[in-house]
C-alpha cells in the first residue's frame, strides 16, 4: 500500500475509531485534556510509522498504546510520573497490543465514559454537551448551534465540566448495581438527545447524521445488555423504530418526505421487528415509562401496511397515557396531530391553537408547520400561508426550509 493509500486509511480510522481510543485513554490517563492530546499524538505517530511499517492488525489497540506511551513520556519529562505508577513498565507501543485491550474491553470504555459525562454532579445541559463532545466527537461549534449558545460560552462550560470531573475525582466507571437505576434516567435522556440530533439534525444542509444515530443505538444496546430495564428497552426500541424509516425520509437529492408519503418498502423490517419485540417486553413488565410509550406509538406507525391503515385511535390513547406520565407541550402537540388524523383537521387545529396560546412553543417551528398543514387541509389558504411563514422563519435545517418554502409557493400559487 503506497503512502497516499495509508494516509487515506488513517483518515478513515480516525473517523471510526478516534472516540473509542479517546475513551480508553481517559480511563488510562485519568484526565480528559491529557487524553485528547495523547489521541492526537497517537495519530501523528501512525502517520509517521504506518507508511513504513504497515498498518497493524489491531489499529485501535496500537493507537491506545501509542497515545499512552506519548502521554507518559511527556509526563516523565515534566516529572509528574506519580500519576501513573506503572509508567516504567511501558514498552514500545507497537508491542503492546496484547495487554487485554481487545475490542470488547475498549467498547466497555465508551459506556464508562458516558456514565462519567452524565454524572449527577454536572448540570443536565452540561451532561449533554460533554457527551456530544467527548463520546460522539461533535465539534464545539456544532453543539453550540444545536443549543443556540455562543461557542465561547459552551466551550467554557465543557472546560469547567472536565475540571469538575478531575477535581471532584468523579470515578470513571459504570455505577454499581445499587446506584445504577438512579443514574439511568440521565443517561437515557442524553442517549435520546444524541439520537435525535442524528435522526433530525438541528441545523445544517442535511436532514440526518447517521453517525450520531448509529452511536446512540450502539450505546442503547450496551445499556440494555448491562441493565435490561423496561425504559432502557423502550429507548432502544424507540430508536430502532425511528431508524427503520431513515432510507424513506428523504429523496435521492435530499428533499424531505413526510411520513404519510414515504415508500414503506424502504423501511428496515429487521429494525421494526426488533423494536416491536422490545416494546412488547417493556410494556409487559408494567414498569414502563415515557420511552416505552413513545416506542409503542412508533410501533403502531411502523406496523401499518400503509398510511390509511394507521390505527389513529390507538395512537391517541397511547398519547393520553403518555401525557399522564410525562406532560409536556411537545407531547400535547403530537397528540393534537393524532387527534386531527382521527377526528379531522378542525379538531386538531383547535387543540394546537390552544397549545400555542400557552406560549411554551412560541419558537417551535413544528407547531406552526402542523398548524399550517391543518389550515391547508381546511382550505384556509391565507391562514396557511401565515403559519408556513412563521414556521420557515424559525427553521434552521435546510431540507425542512426547502420543504416549507415549496408548500408556501404551492399556497401562493
Amino acid at each position: 500500500m503506497d503512502e497516499t493509500a495509508v494516509r487515506e486509511t488513517i483518515d478513515a480510522i480516525y473517523q471510526t475509531e478516534s472516540r473509542h481510543v479517546l475513551a480508553t485513554l481517559i480511563r488510562l490517563l485519568g484526565d480528559f485534556d491529557l487524553a485528547e492530546e495523547a489521541l492526537h499524538d497517537a495519530f501523528r505517530a501512525a502517520l509517521e510509522q504506518w507508511p513504513r511499517g504497515g498498518i497493524p492488525a489491531n489499529s485501535r489497540a496500537w493507537l491506545v498504546s501509542a497515545g499512552r506511551f506519548k502521554a507518559i513520556d511527556a509526563m516523565r519529562r515534566q516529572a509528574r510520573l506519580e500519576h501513573l505508577e506503572d509508567a516504567e513498565a511501558l514498552a514500545d507501543p507497537a508491542s503492546e497490543t496484547d495487554e487485554g485491550w481487545d475490542n470488547e474491553s475498549l467498547e466497555d470504555d465508551r459506556l464508562r465514559l458516558i456514565f462519567t459525562c452524565c454524572h449527577p454532579a454536572l448540570a443536565p445541559d452540561v451532561q449533554v454537551a460533554l457527551t456530544l463532545r467527548e463520546v460522539c466527537g461533535l465539534a464545539t461549534e456544532e453543539i453550540a448551534r444545536a443549543f443556540l449558545t455562543p461557542t465561547p460560552t459552551l466551550a467554557q462550560r465543557i472546560v469547567r465540566a472536565k475540571a469538575k470531573i478531575r477535581n471532584a475525582r468523579i470515578p470513571y466507571q459504570v455505577p454499581d448495581t445499587n446506584e445504577l437505576p438512579d443514574r439511568l434516567e440521565s443517561v437515557l435522556r442524553v442517549i435520546y438527545l444524541v439520537y435525535n440530533e442524528g435522526y433530525s439534525a438541528s441545523s445544517g444542509d442535511t436532514l440526518t447524521r447517521r453517525d450520531l444515530s448509529e452511536e446512540a443505538i450502539r450505546l442503547g444496546r450496551l445499556l440494555v445488555e448491562l441493565l435490561p430495564e423496561p425504559e432502557a428497552q423502550g429507548l432502544l426500541a424507540l430508536m430502532l423504530l425511528h431508524e427503520s424509516r431513515r432510507a424513506a425520509r428523504s429523496s435521492a437529492d435530499g428533499e424531505l418526505i413526510l411520513l404519510n408519503d414515504q415508500d414503506r418498502s424502504l423501511w428496515h423490517r429487521e429494525h421494526i421487528a426488533e423494536g416491536s419485540a422490545l416494546v412488547e417486553k417493556a410494556l409487559a413488565s408494567r414498569r414502563f415509562g415515557p420511552y416505552a410509550l413513545q416506542a409503542a406509538i412508533a410501533a403502531v406507525h411502523a406496523n401499518a401496511g400503509n398510511a390509511a391503515a394507521t390505527d389513529w385511535p390507538q395512537i391517541v390513547a397511547l398519547y393520553d397515557v403518555l401525557l399522564r406520565i410525562e406532560a409536556s407541550p411537545v407531547i400535547e402537540l403530537n397528540r393534537a396531530v393524532a387527534v386531527a388524523m382521527r377526528d379531522g383537521p378542525a379538531a386538531g387545529l383547535a387543540l394546537i391553537e390552544g397549545i400555542l396560546r400557552q406560549g411554551d412553543l412560541a419558537d417551535y417551528h413544528l407547531a406552526y408547520a402542523a398548524k399550517a398543514d391543518l389550515y391547508r387541509r381546511l382550505g384556509r389558504t391565507d391562514d396557511a400561508i401565515a403559519a408556513y411563514e412563521q414556521a420557515l422563519d424559525l427553521t434552521r435545517q435546510e431540507p425542512e426550509r426547502r420543504f416549507l418554502a415549496s408548500r408556501l409557493q404551492e399556497m401562493r400559487g
